[in-house]
Order: structure tokens, then sequence, then C-alpha cells
């Protein structure tokens, strides 16, 4: 295998082991370090891309990704932003649901499958966009709450992880930076980062918690303004 395939999936089974590692601290209990391995994974996922497209431009390929290396990011993305973090928020918040804690958990493993399997068959389609909240970014969610050591109790974690779930799978427009989707309008913003800024308010400590909280209101609340406005 040549090196421009080797270091981008040693990349992508690094990021899949980082998920392993915090469903192993989860099942240990270890709630500081199962969340900063989930943000380790992301971190990894966000460099083999990267370093596909610099391999290919340092040897004169084309910048484009094997189909290989798509379905093995897509499988390391779904142990480590789906399964992972559904395992984590079970044993950290929903246990005392039982059944019902467990689909909940299973919800939000299952939307992030659907929210990967819609971004593959639509990559030539959309752009400018995500289509719903990037699974790493839904896997973060609930690893900053975990990290954060909140506790507002079984229900309202239960309820959290559910509309986590249904936003990476939602047709919400999230900017990806490089293109024009949705354009973000001033009170949608104003509104996110008073919610953020509320939630710091309560608890400090929970910064990186209320910065997610923020980036995921911002993005549902203007799609709904530009649902109800008519503007896009």
């Amino acid at each position: 295998m040549k090196i421009e395939r080797i270091i981008p999936n040693g990349i992508s089974l690094l990021s899949l082991l980082f998920g392993l590692i915090a469903i192993i601290k989860s099942v240990e209990k270890d709630f500081f370090w199962a969340p900063i391995f989930i943000v380790l994974a992301c971190i990894a996922d966000s460099c083999d891309g990267r370093a596909a497209r610099a391999l290919a431009k340092w040897k004169g390929l084309p910048p484009s990704g094997s189909e290989f290396g798509k379905e093995m990011d897509s499988l390391c993305d779904l142990g480590s932003f789906g399964v992972a973090p559904a395992i984590m928020i079970y044993l950290y918040g929903l246990q005392d649901l039982g059944l019902i804690g467990q689909l909940i958990a299973g919800v939000y493993a299952s939307c992030g499958c659907l929210r990967l399997a819609r971004f593959n068959c639509n990559t030539g389609t959309v752009s400018g966009y995500f289509q719903g909240m990037p699974i790493p970014a839904g896997a973060c969610c609930l690893a900053s709450y975990v990290f954060s050591g909140l506790t507002y109790g079984p229900w309202i974690c239960a309820a959290f992880t559910f509309v986590v779930g249904l936003i990476l799978y939602s047709n919400v427009k999230f900017p990806d930076f490089k293109g024009h989707g949705n354009p973000l309008y001033k009170l949608p913003v104003i509104i996110g980062l008073v919610l953020g800024a509320a939630i710091l308010y309560s608890k400090p400590s929970a910064y990186l918690f209320a910065g997610m909280f923020t980036y995921t209101a911002i993005g549902v609340i203007n799609y709904l303004y530009c649902a109800m406005t008519g503007k896009d």
C-alpha cells in the first residue's frame, strides 16, 4: 500500500482506537478520560482528510480521496462518534431509565449512522453546508456534557441525547465555512449566545458544554428563522 493511503487510513484507525478507549473508560466509570478520548478522536478525524490531500498534492495526484478511504473514514466515525458517545452517555446519565435509556442511546447511534450514510450519498449534491449537524460535533455535545459533570437528571439527559440525535439526521444547515449555505442572521445568533451565556452563568465550569450548546442552538434557531421568514 502506498504512503498516500497508509498515513490517512492510519489516522482514521487512530480515531477509531480513541473511540474504543472512550468506551472502555466509560465502562470503568472514568468520566474524565472517556470524553477526552472522544475529543481526541475528533482531532484525529479532522486530520485524515487533510493528510490525504496534502500527500496527494505532494505526489502530484488528484486531490479526491479513494473510495476505500471514504468508506473506512465513515466506519471509524460510526464507532468513535456514534457508538462510543451513546455508550458513554448511557452509563453516565441514562442508566436509571433502564430500557428507555438504552433506547435513547440507541436512537442517537442510529441517527448518527443514518447521517453518515446520507452524507456519503450526497457528497456530489450538497456543498457549502452540512446537512444536519456533523457527527463529530454531536459526539462533542455529549462529551462536553459528561466532561462538565452536569447532572440535570436522567430525563433531561435523555431529552438532550434524543434531540442531538435528531439534529444529526435533520435538514438543519450548519455552515462548513467553505461555501455558501444559509447565512447566519443576527437574531438567531443573539438568542443562541444568550442561551449559552445562561448555561455558563449557572455553571462556569461547563464552558465546553456551553460552547457546544451555543453552536447547536444557533444552527437550529437559524434554520427555523429562515423557514419562518422565507429567507435563504
